[in-house]
């Protein structure tokens, strides 16, 4: 069964984000944050797909897999269950499911796929949603890759 990876970048230094992927020797990064820029130094989608280019990692955005800001609120609040609640009922538009398409003829390509959205635990983030959707479609083993919370060296 091929692996299906997700990783948030939530207390995550570019350098050991970098590394997590290097380690589960990912090919493939696909955004699903629905704004793919980030406060974070890094994590912005121009920086972030340019050293994933120098990495030798390719990187593509599927803004429709995105939690609505209803969902991105909730989750800032805590209150998942709503964040969930929000984020299925967006799954059902038609740009989600076509997105969602996408995402598995990503993962049929054989290459080594990994979800990113900021959250670091991958139950309160919709990329867990997303994954699970995946493999409804498709037998993938999903693996949360957690990168290290240290400072760079």
């Amino acid at each position: 069964m091929r692996p299906l990876a997700t990783i948030g970048y939530q207390g995550a230094t570019p350098g050991s984000f970098l590394r997590a992927l290097q380690d589960a020797r990912i090919e493939l990064l696909v955004d699903i944050r629905a704004v793919a820029s980030s406060r974070r130094p890094g994590f912005s989608k121009t920086k972030l797909a340019a050293s994933l280019a120098d990495a030798g990692i390719d990187y593509v955005h599927l803004r429709a897999l995105g939690t609505p800001a209803d969902g991105r609120a909730a989750a800032r609040a805590g209150h998942h269950a709503d964040m969930r609640k929000i984020f299925l009922a967006h799954m059902r538009t038609a740009d989600a499911q076509d997105a969602l398409a996408d995402l598995v003829e990503l993962v049929r390509s054989g290459r080594r796929v990994s979800l990113l959205c900021f959250e670091a635990d991958p139950a309160h983030c919709h990329r867990s949603i997303v994954a699970s959707m995946v493999r409804e479609k498709i037998p993938v083993e999903i693996v949360n890759l957690i990168p290290d919370s240290e400072p760079d060296d």
